[in-house]
């Protein structure tokens, strides 16, 4: 179907008919008149002078006898018919542009709601894409701290093994060589150098007795300094404590071994003063 949006088809056609009409009525028209040609009346006279003219009325003029013209035969009535038919024909040709455009209407309306339903399925799949992808990396990424948590124990736990084992291969050395130093006797010089020094320190209270043994704990840093005394068992009263708490600061720093596997921190010595 040709699309007209601006009627020349039918201003064509309309043109048409009434020139056909007019060329009908002026050949009615001229085919109603007489075929004869027109004649012209013709009048002799004859020229006179005036004085030979008498002087006499001139006749009267005889005009020539009007012949009325045939009214012309009324015009034909246009063709209702082909005006009805031409009509018919314009709004059929309405009703199909009309019908056209609707359904080129339609049809663009329908394929714009396909192209988004196409868009809108195409986002869909794309959000649900980079949610998949965003959950595998989280999973991915869970999975590698997992592991690497799971490293990090194993190592901690071999670090924690090796260091108790180091320290335990220290702790067979020095105990090693400590008992080396004393089947050598290098711990008795050392107890006994300690025991000297408290000796020398210790003050005699009046109420010390003879056979005075008291248990004291010490404890020094690596350079022999005291830090802290207690008395344990004893079998001399407060002021012998005291006296033996006293001689243990005053010996401090105490002397050190010449074996430093013999060195402990916590000493416990048996005071026995000499009387």
């Amino acid at each position: 179907m040709i699309q007209d949006n601006y009627n020349i088809i039918p201003v064509t056609f309309a043109a048409m008919f009434h020139g056909l009409v007019i060329a009908g009525l002026i050949y009615v028209v001229d085919f109603s008149r007489p075929m004869h040609p027109s004649v012209p009346l013709a009048i002799q006279a004859t020229l006179v002078l005036d004085e030979d003219i008498p002087q006499t009325a001139p006749p009267p003029v005889e005009e020539p006898e009007v012949v009325p013209e045939p009214e012309p035969e009324p015009e034909p009535e246009p063709d209702r018919a082909e005006e009805e038919r031409a009509r018919a024909e314009e709004e059929k040709r309405q009703a199909d542009l009309q019908a056209e455009q609707q359904r080129i209407r339609e049809q663009d309306e329908a394929e714009r709601k396909r192209r988004q339903k196409e868009e809108t399925e195409r986002k869909k799949q794309q959000e649900a894409e980079v949610e998949r992808r965003r959950e595998e990396a989280e999973r991915k990424r869970l999975e590698d701290l997992e592991r690497q948590r799971k490293e990090n124990e194993r190592l901690k736990k071999e670090a924690e093994a090796a260091e108790r084992q180091r320290q335990l291969d220290v702790e067979i050395a020095a105990e090693t060589q400590r008992q080396e130093a004393m089947n050598a006797g290098e711990l008795s010089v050392y107890q006994f150098a300690i025991m000297q020094q408290l000796q020398r320190n210790w003050i005699e209270p009046a109420t010390a007795v003879a056979g005075i043994e008291c248990v004291v704990n010490v404890r020094q840093l690596p350079s022999g300094e005291v830090v802290g005394v207690t008395i344990g068992s004893c079998n001399g009263d407060d002021s012998v404590r005291r006296s033996i708490e006293a001689a243990v600061y005053k010996a401090s720093p105490l002397p050190l071994p010449s074996n430093p596997s013999l060195f402990d921190r916590n000493l416990t010595i048996t005071f026995r003063p000499e009387q």
